[in-house]
């Protein structure tokens, strides 16, 4: 009998595979890291083959580990870095290009010539992005621009292009011998292709990027039966069933189902996703609208979204080019070595900054530098700028919707640290709740994929499942909580027109 749901998570910097069992509980897991390339300043890329390898390793190795069989698993689900973007000949099934990734900045020229015609909001009402380097559609145009022959061979239908989940949803369900070329409603929100109000690609974006339909994928729900793996995975015959972008996996790992419920995910960067329910809420306060998810043929779910770019990232910064702590997890320590930040504060603008500002022009800064700052210091400011930048997305959130939020659920590696989810208590004056499984971008795409094949009954059976590990309460002095705040946001304008 088919009890588990497997979720291929692939990631920014690796990939794995988790085994659930109905009670949403893992039973096995395995992972394997990709190398990242850097070919120029500002460029990153990743090797589409490796990741496809990779995913395929996880699965077969997740299986041995757990001892089951494909005839165990009810479905796979895929969660996925979003925007990444591949381009792939449909009939060789090789990349004509390796990945272009999310972080990638080589396309601020194309951003720069689209926006003389109506500016960076120039399809944000109908897409709710603006024209940035992030989204996936300057990176198509790049491609196509830069590949000889890729425009007419898109256009004649020979080529594939799309996100991770549609490279892996090909893969896995045969690839050149009949793959299906489909993405999810959440990832094709992050292209700046796709209206909000239909979920269909867009015909004038389109041409005005110079993007060929023909090569695009079909726009799916994020939760139905798109196919079923073949033997070119150790999973034959199980049905791929869910996709959701990672951010909003994490979104609907948590059971942030409904409007007003809100999670904030710590990893690399910071992703805050913030349900406003069947009705897209544009933001006037530099907030991203993006679809939260679409259950087979039901309502599409929207949010409201701040990206930071840098989080977890700093530490690593830290450790590899400052080499004030040897191994990431020693920050904490760092960190509690002094009471306070000592009015030290580390804007990481490494690339500009994301939600709210969208300051390209951002760079990094260390403010508050005095004789008595110590590497203690340096570590609480890094750890205290995650917190910061989420206080700014959230006050964004708030400024746009008629209910302040009453809790923030929190995913992610930073999450471990307890000092820091207190913190992000204090400066928010809510709630912060840590669950008890935080893989929670795994945990959404097997909750999707378990939905769509009766795996699990609905949403309220996923909240029953769901389970908290720590709330950390409120207990910061107001005007203390306000002088750290005022603090932060002199600190982040002396970010500014740096670049």
């Amino acid at each position: 009998m088919a009890d588990h749901i497997i979720a291929l998570d692939q990631g920014t910097t690796s990939t794995r595979a988790i085994i659930f069992d109905r009670e949403g509980r893992i039973v096995a897991s395995a992972q394997r890291e990709h190398r990242q390339h850097f070919p120029k300043p500002g460029w990153v890329e990743h090797d589409a083959l490796e990741i496809w390898r990779n995913a395929r390793n996880c699965l077969g190795l997740v299986l041995a580990d757990a001892q089951l069989s494909p005839a165990d698993i009810a479905a796979v689900g895929i969660t996925n870095q979003r925007e990444t973007t591949i381009l792939w000949d449909r009939a060789t099934g090789r990349p004509l290009h390796r990945a272009i990734v999310w972080q990638d900045v080589r396309t601020q020229d194309l951003v720069d010539r689209m926006a003389e015609d109506g500016g960076i909001d120039r399809f944000r009402d109908r897409t709710g992005l603006p024209l940035n380097t992030y989204f996936s559609a300057t990176k198509i145009a790049w491609l196509l621009d830069h590949i000889p022959d890729a425009r007419a061979r898109a256009e004649a239908g020979d080529l594939c292009v799309g996100t991770v989940d549609s490279w892996l949803t090909w893969q896995l369900t045969g690839g050149v011998d009949g793959g299906v070329h489909i993405t999810d409603v959440t990832n094709a929100s992050r292209s700046s292709l796709m209206r909000l109000d239909t979920c269909e690609w867009d015909p004038e974006i389109l041409e005005a990027f110079g993007i060929p339909p023909a090569c695009l994928p079909e726009i799916r729900s994020s939760s139905e039966v798109y196919g079923r793996c073949t033997g070119r995975s150790p999973v034959p015959g199980v049905p791929v069933a869910g996709i959701l972008g990672d951010q909003q996996a994490a979104q609907f790992g948590q059971t942030a189902f409904e409007r007003g419920e809100a999670k904030n995910t710590y990893g690399t960067g910071a992703f805050l996703v913030y349900g406003t329910g069947t009705e897209p809420v544009r933001s006037d306060h530099g907030l991203l609208t993006t679809v939260a998810y679409r259950l087979g043929d039901g309502p599409t779910h929207y949010a409201l979204e701040g990206s930071i770019a840098v989080t977890g990232s700093l530490v690593q910064w830290l450790r590899d080019n400052l080499g004030i702590i040897s191994t990431s997890a020693e920050v904490e320590q760092l960190a509690a070595t002094v009471e306070d930040n000592g009015g030290c504060y580390i804007v990481p603008a490494f690339s500009g900054l994301y939600a709210p500002w969208w300051r390209p022009d951002a760079r990094g800064v260390i403010v508050g530098l005095t004789g008595y700052i110590n590497r203690g210091h340096i570590a609480r400011a890094a750890l205290e700028a995650a917190a910061y930048q989420t206080c700014d997305v959230l006050d964004a959130c708030n400024a746009n919707v008629p209910e302040p939020l009453e809790e923030l659920r929190v995913d992610g590696g930073m999450t471990v640290n307890d000092a820091l989810m207190q913190l992000q208590a204090d400066l928010l004056n809510v709630p912060v709740v840590r669950p008890e499984i935080t893989e929670t971008t795994a945990v959404g795409a097997a909750y999707a994929a378990g939905l769509a094949v009766g795996f699990w009954s609905g949403l309220e059976e996923l909240r029953e499942i769901w389970r908290e590990d720590r709330r950390f309460e409120p207990s910061m002095d107001a005007a203390e909580r306000e002088r750290l705040l005022a603090g932060w946001r002199r600190a982040v304008t002396r970010s500014f027109d740096l670049a």
